[in-house]
């Protein structure tokens, strides 16, 4: 079910919506005139994102809130029902990430990652439920990624928390059905590689500069992708057509597709340049409400070796049905 209200008639609450794709989509539900609600641990990021909403015409809310808190986010959700009188949606947003071998990455950043990607977004759902069914229905959209649905190399912690996200999502949404509230959706976002500055500010024991691999969409389409869902709820919508891509090959040939990606992510995850190792933001905020992180130039680099990895899954995809097609045939 949509939103009960019209966009512009209505609250949505944001997490990490301080920089990257939640400030993205703070403007861009901004811009269409919704009230948003601004969450995360930058106080000062918050309020440059939410001069920038007033301007583009919608009412912003900002309040500062760790989601690994869950009595903090219990009360986002009471603040922006106070302010607001309800909530129609809600955004889980907030991520960060550590990098570098499973074996390497010490145990007090894999715990503070899987708390904030996968247990922040659980308490933001056990927040919104009641008030999205008292509102009479609304939208809940949880943002993922590509590694929830296949896998990366250096990004256990990642891969593990975006992994968990789609199951819980998936999970919740049965409960809503087998209990009569309908009225309730929700939906998973599957991005491709984002032009945002986690990449920057991710925690990082590689021993090397951090790069996204190519090709690199900008959060505008992610932004673009939740407003959809927002107006036209589906259980999950791939942002960037590479994401897509990568779905179609992993669920067609996973092996293969294993092998594939971990042996492009290792040549393009990594830059020329040497990097200590560095906890990054894991445990600090250290948000300036910028969008991008400059990796737009990425979208054109390497360009073969995307078009090879994309013949790849092309390959794949008709290697499989053929196989799939003969074995049918044996049997037959």
């Amino acid at each position: 079910m949509p939103l009960t209200r019209t966009l512009d008639d209505s609250a949505i609450v944001i997490t990490g919506a301080s920089s990257g794709i939640g400030a993205a989509t703070a403007y861009a539900l901004a811009h269409r005139g919704a009230d948003v609600v601004l969450a995360a641990r930058s106080e000062d990021a918050l309020q440059r994102v939410a001069r920038r909403c007033r301007e583009l015409g919608g009412r912003a809310l900002v309040v500062p809130t760790d989601v690994t808190d869950p009595e903090a986010v219990v009360g986002l959700a009471a603040r922006t029902v106070q302010e607001f009188g309800r909530i129609d949606g809600w955004v889980n947003n907030a991520a960060v990430g550590t990098v570098g071998l499973f074996d390497e990455i010490p145990v007090e950043e894999f715990r503070r990652v899987v708390e904030v990607n996968l247990l922040g977004v659980a308490y933001g759902m056990k927040a919104a439920l009641p008030w999205l069914a008292a509102a009479g229905g609304g939208v809940l959209v949880n943002n993922a990624s590509v590694l929830a649905e296949v896998a990366m190399p250096y990004q256990s912690a990642y891969n593990a928390t975006k992994h968990g996200i789609r199951g819980l999502a998936d999970t919740v949404r049965q409960e809503l059905g087998v209990t009569g509230r309908d009225n309730i959706s929700i939906c998973t976002v599957l991005p491709a590689t984002i032009d945002t500055p986690f990449f920057q500010h991710a925690a990082n024991h590689s021993g090397h500069e951090l790069t996204p691999p190519p090709p690199v969409y900008p959060p505008e389409v992610v932004a673009d992708t939740i407003v959809r869902l927002l107006r036209r709820p589906r259980r999950e919508a791939y942002a960037g057509g590479a994401a897509r891509l990568m779905g179609l090959q992993w669920r067609l040939a996973p092996a293969l597709a294993e092998r594939a990606l971990g042996w492009y992510a290792h040549r393009t995850q990594f830059g020329p340049g040497v990097r200590l190792d560095s906890s990054g933001n894991v445990f600090r905020a250290d948000a300036d409400a910028e969008r991008v992180g400059g990796w737009h130039g990425r979208r054109r680099q390497l360009v073969r070796i995307t078009a090879a990895f994309g013949l790849a899954a092309a390959g794949t995809a008709v290697g499989t049905v053929a196989a799939m097609t003969r074995r049918s045939r044996e049997r037959s």
